[in-house]
């Protein structure tokens, strides 16, 4: 039967009444397994769609999660989200997905939005004080990625050992000076891969030369490139954005990579997008978001349990280095 079908129109189907549809979809351990699969299956073919206002209003739960990511225009977020959608659909859940811009007073604006029509929050890479956090945590079941805030549930994708491990790469090839082209000051990321490239770098003697492209962007990175020298034999930049940006204005400069240098990015979100391949960081993205759906669909009446899950990069050598 095509077309949206009632709750009646599957009961009648079925044999059952059209309370017992119900708990077959808000409530399933109330029925016998076999109930359950026969009403489910009916439901399917027929095209029901539970009422998930309705749903909320019996069970206190909307179904939904909320996402809020920095910039979903960034090629590492969108895997992210899908991510995110394909966990919480295998739960009985959906997404419900915004963007904050970096900016913390978006992402504060997003939350209060958000929390009021989700069973819980997750929050990437997020710009708000520990203090800020852990109030909304009290309020509503939170999990953060790539923040650590003591206190809260959190995923941490970390390239640390994966960035250090291409630190000592680079030196072994001949690089005697580094320069690091950092991201968004407020990000943990940053925070993780800038303390780990000065402690790295400063055991093996390496001079290091830091530059920001706050905006994260591929043309700002190529301007900044292809405006003045680096003065560096190998490079270090904060994603894969901004070390592309970088490659090409090196070339307008008539710089060749890595005829002339090094270049070294991290997330491995567009290696095969660049001529030569380029050298990067492959980080656990995905599985920190399977990770957080986990987390927040665990969550109890007192919140999400505090958990700190870390997830080590891999460094992919390739062309550029």
């Amino acid at each position: 039967m095509p077309g949206r079908s009632t709750i009646q129109e599957v009961a009648r189907a079925v044999g059952v009444s059209a309370s017992t549809v119900s708990r077959a979809f808000n409530a399933p351990h109330l029925l016998r397994e076999a109930t359950v699969a026969r009403v489910t299956a009916v439901a399917e073919q027929m095209g029901y769609v539970p009422n998930q206002h309705a749903r909320a209003l019996v069970t206190g739960k909307t179904g939904m999660l909320g996402l809020i990511v920095p910039d979903i225009t960034n090629p590492f977020f969108p895997p992210l989200v899908r991510a995110s959608q394909r966990a919480a659909e295998e739960r009985g859940l959906n997404v419900m997905v915004a963007e904050s811009n970096s900016l913390p007073g978006r992402e504060r604006a997003h939350i209060a939005s958000l929390a009021p029509h989700c069973e819980g929050l997750i929050i990437a890479s997020s710009r708000l004080t520990p203090e800020e956090l852990r109030h909304v945590a009290q309020a509503t079941p939170l999990v953060l990625v790539n923040n650590d805030t003591e206190g809260i549930a959190r995923v941490l994708v970390s390239s640390a050992d994966a960035l250090a491990q291409g630190v000592h790469h680079l030196a072994e090839r001949g690089a005697r000076k580094l320069c690091y082209v950092g991201g968004p000051h407020r990000s943990w990321s940053e925070f993780e891969r800038r303390s780990t490239l000065e402690n790295v770098a400063g055991k093996l003697g390496l001079p290091t030369q830091f530059r920001r492209d706050e905006s994260g962007s591929y043309h700002e990175a190529r301007t900044m490139a292809a405006s003045g020298p680096f003065g560096a034999s190998a490079i270090i930049a904060f994603d894969d954005v901004i070390a592309c940006g970088i490659l090409d204005g090196l070339a307008d400069r008539g710089i060749a990579i890595p005829r002339d240098g090094y270049l070294l990015g991290c997330d491995d979100a567009l290696p095969i997008q660049t001529n030569p391949r380029l050298s990067t960081i492959r980080l656990r993205g995905t599985e920190a978001m399977i990770e957080a759906v986990s987390l927040l669909a665990s969550a109890t009446d007192e919140g999400v349990r505090e958990t700190r899950i870390l997830l080590p990069g891999t460094l992919m050598l390739r062309e550029t280095t």
